[in-house]
Formats: C-alpha cells, sequence, structure tokens
C-alpha cells in the first residue's frame, strides 16, 4: 500500500451496516423479529444459488407483508415499515465516530444491502450546508424534511430495501442497488467520482459480501467478524463493538489525527 503520495482528496471511508454501524444481525432481521416471522426459507434457497438477489428482496417483502396482515390485519405500507425500523439499535460510537471523519475531511459512504431508511436516518445526522436535490447517492426529501431540516447530508448512501407508491403502499418488487459480492463497484465509482485513489480508501464490513469492498480498498478493517473468512482479505480485525477503535485505526492509517 502506497503511502506519502499526494492524492486528489483526503480520502473515503465506505461502511457496511448491519453488524457495522447497526448493532443488529441486519435491520431486515429487526422487521421479522417485530413480525414474529423468519426467512430462512429464501436464505437457505438463496446460498443454495437457486435465486438471485433481487427474487430474495421480492421474498422477503412477501414475507413482511404477510406478517403485517397477521399482526395488524392490514396491508403493508411505507409508514409501518419506516416506524418499525426506527429504534433499531446503532453500533456503540457510531456517532462520534462519522463525525471525527468528516472533521478530518474524508468522504463517507455506507454500502449496504440492508434496507434505506436506517441508512438515511444515519446520514441525515450529519447535514450539510446546502438544500436537499436529488442526487447519485442522496436521500429522499422525506427524510432530509423529517431529520434534516431540509438540508442535504454530507454522506453518500447506497441500500436495498422497499419502494413505495405515492399512496404509501408497498409494491412486489423492491429497492436493489446493492448487490452482494458487488460493492466493489460502487467504491470504485465513488473513487472516480471524488478523486480519491485506491490507497486512500478504506472499508469496513464484516461478512463475506464485503470482500469485494474490501479488495478495492487500501485499507480494510474487519469490525465484529461475522466468520473466518472475511479475515482472510482485511488487514485489520477488530473484535470490540466499538467504532471508536475503528475511527482510531483510519486516521493512524491516513494520518488524518
Amino acid at each position: 500500500m502506497a503511502k506519502g503520495v499526494n492524492f486528489l482528496a483526503q480520502g473515503l471511508v465506505c461502511f457496511d451496516m448491519d453488524r457495522v454501524l447497526i448493532d443488529h444481525l441486519s435491520n431486515w432481521q429487526w422487521i421479522y423479529d417485530k413480525l414474529g416471522v423468519n426467512n430462512d426459507e429464501a436464505f437457505a434457497l438463496y446460498n443454495s444459488g437457486k435465486l438471485n438477489e433481487w427474487d430474495w428482496i421480492i421474498l422477503d417483502l412477501a414475507l413482511i407483508k404477510d406478517g403485517c396482515m397477521k399482526m395488524l390485519g392490514e396491508e403493508l405500507r411505507d409508514e409501518h415499515l419506516r416506524g418499525w425500523i426506527e429504534d433499531a439499535p446503532l453500533m456503540k460510537g457510531w456517532r462520534e465516530c462519522i463525525d471525527s471523519l468528516l472533521d478530518a475531511d474524508l468522504e463517507v459512504a455506507i454500502i449496504s444491502g440492508g434496507m434505506q431508511q436506517t441508512a438515511r436516518q444515519i446520514s441525515c445526522a450529519f447535514p450539510s450546508n446546502s438544500k436537499w436535490q436529488k442526487r447519485w447517492g442522496g436521500i429522499d426529501p422525506h427524510n432530509s424534511r423529517d431529520l434534516a431540516g431540509g438540508m442535504d447530508t454530507r454522506l453518500h448512501v447506497f441500500t436495498n430495501g422497499w419502494l413505495s407508491n405515492p399512496d404509501g403502499s408497498i409494491p412486489t418488487t423492491g429497492r436493489y442497488q446493492v448487490q452482494m459480492g458487488g460493492k466493489n463497484a460502487i467504491v470504485q465509482m465513488l473513487q472516480r467520482r471524488l478523486g480519491v485513489s485506491y490507497e486512500r480508501t478504506v472499508s469496513i464490513g464484516d461478512s463475506p459480501g464485503d470482500i469485494a469492498m474490501f479488495t478495492q480498498s487500501g485499507y480494510a478493517i474487519n469490525f465484529n467478524p461475522w466468520d473466518e473468512r472475511t479475515a482472510e482479505h482485511s488487514d485489520l480485525i477488530i473484535e470490540e463493538k466499538d467504532l471508536a477503535l475503528v475511527a482510531d485505526a483510519i486516521h493512524n492509517y491516513l494520518g488524518t489525527k
């Protein structure tokens, strides 16, 4: 890894969300737990190669729709999903970690197969000085209005999740923005758009789905590791669930503190 070279920007830090910024298996799972359902069947089909990611999201949304009807006797709506997910537990030190990275003029991104709402809640805690506008990697106007005072966020957000119709109903298809095993493509596009080199890019993840992101980064941190496969592709393993340790490691690597 090259060091001591002049780059176009200070650096780029890419976070996975589930088990990294969220202190739970996933925010999908957070909703399953509230509804008393599980997606074991779809998960097994995906792992056996019998289900692609797009269809997996469709099946999971169908599962949530069914759970909503059984629990509330109502059709699933956008307001249900937003309400159920808003109290998903966040990882210790998340705000201080991201604050310190932004204070060092680093670009920060969330790249996750998790549901968009939690990533947007996190990103809205760091509003920019610009009014909201539609952009690649941005947030929606609903979140900007309710959580960021009508401002844009300083973060870049890429996630999966759900779509909603104008009346708040949920279509059968879902939001599919991040491909498992393909996060490197988003990292690479961010590097090009922001003028950040491979060497000045740091990624933080916990599972094999983050390995592709690690390969596109000069420094890879395996945080709160899910299994040993990811460790083989990381430069640092942090088992303690405290993102302050991640911030220190990033600043040490990039020389920003």
